[in-house]
Order: C-alpha cells, then structure tokens, then sequence
C-alpha cells in the first residue's frame, strides 16, 4: 500500500466502517458512483465509472449525440476513480457503520479527466501554486426549510416550527425563529462534527425558514468536498425532521433567493503571508487587480455560479441579491463586496454565485477570474458608494441562454479550464434549458388559457 492507501485503510478499521459509498460529483453536484462492502472496498482500492456520467442532466438525459460522441469514447469507457484519502467522512444517518469517500478520475493513461468539476478545481488551484500562492476560502451557504410537498406543480410552503406555526413576515437573524428548527440544527451541528465539517454560524436570512450556514475559512478544494457532503447531511437531517432543505436559487416566488456567498483571499505559500494588503495595511495592487479580473471575466462564467434557469430568478434589485460585477467596501448592493477587515483579513466577498452551483465550480471560476486579473494586471472600476441596484445587469448576461454563449465564445475560459470541459459544461445547461422549455408553466395557464 502507499502511504495516503495507508492512512485511509487505517481511518476505515479504526471506525468500523462496514461499507463505503465511493461517490464522484458531477457537472450538476449529484455524488455518482458505487456502494461497496469495505473489504471489497479495499481491495480494489477505486472503482470504475463510465465517463458518461460526466455528461448526465439534472433530469438524467444526456447531451446530443453529436457532442456525446465527440467528447467521449465511442465504446462509453469508464474512467478509473481513486479513492482521495483525505476526503473520507462518516455518514451518522446510516443504519450499517458508512462512509462517504470521494474520488478524483482519471483515464486509462493516468490523465485527470477533464469533465471532473473536482479535476477543474484542482486545475485552477495549480495555477496558483505555480506562482506560489495559496487560495484561501469561506463560503456561506444559504437554504430554505419547507414543508414536505410531492406534487412539484404547487407552490412550497415554510414548515411548521416547535410553536406549531409557520413564520409570517421577515425574520432577519432573529434567534427565536432560528431556534423554532434547534431539533434539527441540533443533530446537522452533531452529524457535521462526527464528519469533521467546519461549520462556523447558524444565522436565520430574510425569507421565511430560510437559513444560512458559514464554514469558516480555510483551503480550497477541502471546503468543496466539505460543502458537496454537507448538502446532503442537511437534507438528511431535515427529512428525519419531516421537513424539506432546499438549496434551490429561488425555490419561493416573492422571496428572496438563496447564495453560496464566497470569501476569498491569498496568501504566499513559502511566508504564509496575505498578499491582498501592503506594508501599509491598505489594499494592495493585487488585491485590486484580482477585484478587475472578477469583474472582467465573472459575465464569461455565470453559468458556473448560477448554472440553472431558476438561478437567474434570484438576480433582483432589492432583494440582498446582486445584480452587477460593480465592487464596493462593506456594500451588500454590489455583486463584489470587501467587507471591513484588517490587513490580515482582507478579502473579496463574491456575492453572484447560487446555492444550487456546484461548489467544486463556482469556487474553481471565482479564484480563476481573480487569477487572471493579477496575472494581467487587470485595473477595476471605481469602487461603489451607497445603492448601486440601479446599475442592474451591468455586463452581466440576463438569461441562462446568454449566459451560456458568452462562456462558449470565451476563448480564454477554454484556454485556462480546457475546451472539452467548456463544451461538455454548455452542452448539459443547454439540453437542461431545452428540457424545461417543454414544460408549460402554472402562470402561462393561469394568465393565457383564456385570455388571448
């Protein structure tokens, strides 16, 4: 066995675990892969998945064929997945003693496969090892609860709370509303520290029974694997609570819609130093250029932080949703705010990004439009004062259909993540978007059945 084979074997004895759930993310976030007994598991040391998984919707469709088989090997071959040993995590919910443990993919040479939203990660974070920076990353996640509905046609509703009632009317960060959930927040904060997840706050956002949890900040790659398990613990927790989690964009109609908010900086990997201030504690060249390359190349990548047509329902004015690439100091109306902080903490908050974005993507895009900018020396805009929800849609794509040709007309995103990701990536929203437009919506009945 190899050293890190070592360490997983070891942590898998030392838990008892009885069997393993080897999962891989793909394009929309969903873990694909197997279940196996853990002896099997170990002596296998992997499993085999068909890269076509890779090019699978959200409805479970595929692409045409025309670009299936143009990206992947005519005989549907599998890519060879490999267990990441420090990427293992309990599952407390599970009857039988289970973990999660997830893969990187490769081809039958060796070579990451380059549809993998983790391998895109992993590209983007070289590019910063390269010059010998360290990203550094806090996202913020927000979610809905919602009572338990089977038919998708009505619309959802908040659960009812330990008062037996549902909330009524805004509830920003009022504890007594988060605490009408303190059952189920309960077993997520248990299950997240047996998995070692690193939450930070539980904190009750605008909308009824809608919640935000913050990881607190730390490396790159670990925090998407931390955010693609936690998703589903919530979920499970929720489901044991008779309720429903939804990490949807904007699951409730006149709501306010729901973000993967992501906090980002960098640090010198031999000094561990921040190289977002200077000597005088103010912001520095850096830092400036990599708020220009967000705003320069963010409009080229939208479909990674909001890769759904619901997505672009939570970009409105006047509702804590951003709008524009405009940036600001502590300003929450602009999509690039840079909170109040010391030299040691300064950072960039990138507000666009949804909670339904795979987190292995969103934060890959983030860190690679701020990559460009220092690299190009990118200067940004003048930084926003007061309201700038007048500044709607500023360079930003309005549509997820335009959206997707900005991205796929951007040779520099093909350039740095690679044409076949770009192509497969457009592919999958594309015969998504087709999908939906199939479906007559309750509002075309409503207003157009007997109107026109």
């Amino acid at each position: 066995m190899n050293a890190p084979f070592d360490q997983l074997f070891t942590w898998l004895k030392d838990h008892k675990i009885t069997e393993v759930e080897c999962v891989v993310s793909d394009l929309t976030g969903i873990a694909r892969g197997k279940i196996a007994p853990t002896n099997k598991f170990l002596h296998e040391r992997g499993m085999r998945l068909p890269e076509s998984v890779l090019l699978q919707t959200v409805t479970g469709d595929f692409v045409d064929d025309d670009i299936y088989y143009d990206l992947l090997d005519p005989a549907d071959i599998d890519m060879v997945c490999k267990p990441v040993a420090d990427a293992v995590y309990v599952i407390p919910w599970a009857i039988e003693p289970t973990a999660i443990v997830i893969h990187d993919t490769f081809d039958k040479f060796g070579n990451p496969i380059e549809l993998s939203p983790r391998n895109v990660l992993k590209k983007v974070l070289q590019l910063y090892t390269d010059k010998g920076w360290k990203p550094i990353v806090a996202p913020e996640m927000e979610f809905y609860l919602t009572q338990r509905c089977e038919d998708p046609d009505l619309p959802l509703k908040a659960p009812l709370g330990r008062s037996g009632r549902a909330e009524s009317g805004r509830q920003s960060f009022s504890i007594d509303a988060a605490n009408e959930f303190d059952p189920l927040f309960e077993d997520v904060y248990d299950w997240c520290e047996l998995q070692g997840l690193d939450l930070d706050t539980l904190i009750h956002e605008d909308g009824p029974a809608q919640m935000e949890i913050n990881f607190r900040h730390g490396d790159a790659l670990d925090l998407a694997d931390q955010i693609t398990v936690f998703k589903r613990t919530l979920r499970e927790a929720a489901l044991k609570h008779n309720v429903t989690a939804t990490f949807m964009a904007k699951p409730i109609g006149d709501e306010p819609g729901s973000a993967m908010h992501l906090h980002q900086s960098v640090v010198e990997i031999a000094s561990g130093k921040p190289i977002f201030a200077d000597a005088d504690g103010k912001m520095s060249d850096l830092f400036r250029h990599h708020i220009g390359g967000l705003q320069k190349y963010i409009p080229k990548v939208l479909p990674m932080f909001a890769p759904n047509v619901n997505s672009f329902r939570r970009f409105l004015p006047d509702t804590s949703a951003p709008v524009n690439v405009e940036w600001g100091e502590e300003n929450r109306t602009v999509g690039l705010r840079v909170p109040t902080s010391g030299p040691e903490a300064m950072r960039v908050e990138n507000r666009l990004p949804g909670a339904d974005a795979n987190p292995y993507l969103a934060i890959a895009a983030s860190l690679l439009c701020g990559y460009i900018g220092m690299v190009e020396g990118i200067e940004p805009s003048a930084a926003v004062e007061g309201r700038a929800y007048e500044r709607r849609n500023l360079r930003l794509p309005i549509t997820i259909e335009e959206a997707l040709t900005q991205m796929e007309e951007c040779d520099t995103v093909a350039e740095y993540l690679g044409s076949k990701f770009v192509r497969g990536y457009v592919a999958v929203k594309r015969a998504e978007h087709e999908n939906f437009k199939r479906v007559i919506s309750s509002w075309e009945r409503e207003f157009l059945l007997l109107s026109v």
